[in-house]
């Protein structure tokens, strides 16, 4: 069983501890530590019992609540695990139905039809503004 030596309040202490357990030991010691040293920093020097068990003291009451605050958090967490739950296990809505327009088959050969004239009538307007073709000798050819 190794003994380690720690160091809290300025003072050491061999403690022994399971193979493979130092790391956790002088992770402890280090915080029962910092709470030691804020009372030498407030009292100054006080005796090893009462350090010791002040700093003990302070430890639990932060562990206290750290606790509180992991217990409110596992019950929200409950709480959005049911939500959760609930939704996954709600039925499927309905699909909601769109109803789209047919348009009759005679209202696009209309369209159809009157596109194919404004085409014909767009040709025919651009032939008449169009120049008339000169001839080779440089004067003007008319067609009509």
């Amino acid at each position: 069983m190794p003994e380690v030596t720690i160091e809290i309040g300025g003072r050491t202490f061999d403690v022994a501890c399971q193979e493979g357990e130092e790391h956790y030991l002088h992770a402890a010691a280090r915080m029962l530590d910092e709470e030691a040293s804020v009372l030498t920093a407030q009292i100054g020097r006080i005796p090893e019992p009462r350090m010791l068990l002040m700093a003990g003291l302070m430890l639990a009451d932060k562990t206290a609540g750290v606790q509180d605050r992991l217990r409110e958090f596992e019950d929200r967490m409950a709480e959005k695990e049911a939500e959760l739950a609930q939704y996954r296990n709600a039925p499927r809505p309905e699909p909601e139905k769109v109803e789209v327009p047919v348009v009759p088959e005679q209202v696009t050969e209309t369209l159809a039809e009157i596109a194919a004239r404004a085409e014909s009538l767009a040709d025919e307007v651009e032939t008449r503004a169009a120049p008339a073709p000169e001839d080779p000798a440089g004067t003007p050819h008319d067609d009509a």
